[in-house]
């Protein structure tokens, strides 16, 4: 059994900053990409940021300069660093994880449970 804690997020004036986490937690063999999506009423899914394993990054177009994706291995832990925060970037953000529960298993995606943003103008 998989789980992933999502926390971090709340209510912040634009401009402001707001860091994310991501914990999973269970039975864990290994862990290959990281990936924050956020998701506004009324809007498309988004992917915002992944991380894969060796460090790679990507971002999207709307967030690039603002927000940094980093991940902590020994802790399986996903942060999202949000700074110069904007009222688009409201949302609730959800973590995704691709990880293999044992060594004969095939990657599998888990998702968190989501946490809102919310960025007033």
């Amino acid at each position: 059994q998989v789980q992933l804690v999502e926390s971090g997020g709340g209510l912040v004036q634009a401009g402001g900053s707001l860091r994310l986490s991501c914990a999973a937690s269970g039975r864990i063999v290994s862990i290959n990409s990281m990936t924050w999506i956020r998701q506004a009423p009324g809007k498309q899914r988004e992917l915002v940021a992944t991380i894969a394993s060796g460090g790679n990054t990507n971002y999207a177009g709307s967030v690039r300069g603002r927000f940094t994706i980093s991940r902590d291995n020994a802790k399986n832990t996903v942060y999202l660093q949000m700074n110069s925060l904007k009222p688009e970037d409201t949302a609730v953000y959800y973590c995704n994880v691709v990880l293999r529960t044992d060594s004969y298993s095939p990657d599998t995606v888990y998702r968190g449970q989501g946490t809102q943003v919310t960025v007033s103008s």
